[in-house]
């Protein structure tokens, strides 16, 4: 059986199918179909069910393109498995809500129906906890809110600031002084308010104290008005690092709080300020927690797989009976 749509834009029949029709093969191969182009008509061929389904996603995946999305693997993956949980209609609601413009010119937009509830509850709340996997988009969208209300003058300073947990106490053998020596761990902070704001803007903004990347020990005593403030990588904070940060939020600011509490790097007997702070101020007004998981996940497809991988590892070994050891005497 064949199911034909007819074109009426050749352009988007070639951004449809992609380079060397990589983007049709997604389909194909979820699906199991067919899909050619002839003569200004896409033609589907395979079982009535799938083909129905498959021209239901075609239309979809057209709709972006007419309002100005462009498609990628993981924009077509997404729109099928939004069609596999009968969620097809909320596609539309990806197909608006441009947070800022990059200094490439790249639009920057929430990617799925998770990164899109996490940038409204930025707007809505004063605190907000972004908690997910890697490649979710939790610190990259933040700074682009960031951005977007600091040139809409909401703040008139975005700080941004992560734990070094990692360097420890060798920190002292590391050369340069102390901005230099946690500049590493600060690194992708700087690296996305470059892509965002171009490196000539960054810098001037950050010259003139407009912009802050500091280690998160820098925050400590100080009262933060009028600021967009952002602590990545919170699963590395203590209970004691935790609380000082949330207490630091002062007149006209909002705090957003990223991390990730699969990947933990404190100390063994250290509890995890993020892990504790989900019991402590979940029925808190004002504040919302947003749960990113795999299917939220923005980065190469294979990093999704990754992360269900690791998912379902975890929860095999958690339902695992442990082992009673007896002493022998």
């Amino acid at each position: 059986m064949e199911r034909r749509i007819k074109m009426n834009e050749i352009d988007y029949t070639k951004e449809l199918f992609g380079n060397y029709d990589a983007n049709i093969k997604i389909i194909e191969d979820r699906f199991g179909v067919n899909i050619v182009s002839r003569q200004g008509e896409i033609v589907i061929i395979g079982s009535s069910t799938e083909i129905e389904t498959v021209e239901k996603v075609i239309n979809k995946l057209i709709k972006m393109l007419q309002s100005g999305e462009t498609l990628d693997h993981q924009k077509i993956n997404y729109a099928i498995t939004l069609f596999e949980e009968k969620k097809e209609d909320q596609i539309e609601q990806l197909l608006e809500g441009v947070i800022c413009i990059s200094a490439k010119g790249k639009q920057i937009k929430p990617k799925t129906l998770g990164q899109k509830k996490y940038t409204q509850a930025i707007k809505a709340n004063d605190i907000v906890f972004g908690i997910g996997p890697a490649g979710t988009g939790k610190t990259y969208l933040a700074m682009a809110m960031a951005v977007n209300a600091f040139k809409n003058k909401e703040v008139s300073r975005i700080i941004l600031t992560r734990p070094a947990v990692e360097a420890g106490e060798s920190l002292g053998f590391l050369p340069g002084d102390l901005q230099e020596k946690v500049d590493p761990y600060l690194r992708p902070l700087y690296d996305a308010l470059y892509d965002i704001l171009g490196g000539e803007t960054f810098l001037k903004y950050r010259e003139r104290g407009m912009i802050e990347v500091a280690p998160l020990a820098y925050m400590r005593g100080r009262t933060l008005d009028d600021s967009f403030i952002i602590l990545d990588e919170a699963q590395n904070t203590t209970r004691e690092q935790m609380k000082m940060f949330l207490t630091r939020l002062g007149f006209g600011s909002k705090a957003i709080v990223t991390g990730d509490i699969t990947q933990i790097d404190l100390p063994k007997g250290k509890e995890s300020g993020l892990k504790q702070v989900v019991e402590i101020l979940s029925d808190v007004k004002g504040i919302e927690f947003v749960f990113l998981n795999e299917s939220d996940v923005v980065r190469h497809e294979l990093v999704q797989r990754i992360v269900k991988a690791y998912d379902k590892y975890e929860k095999r070994k958690e339902s695992r009976p442990r082992e009673v050891k007896h002493r022998t005497r």
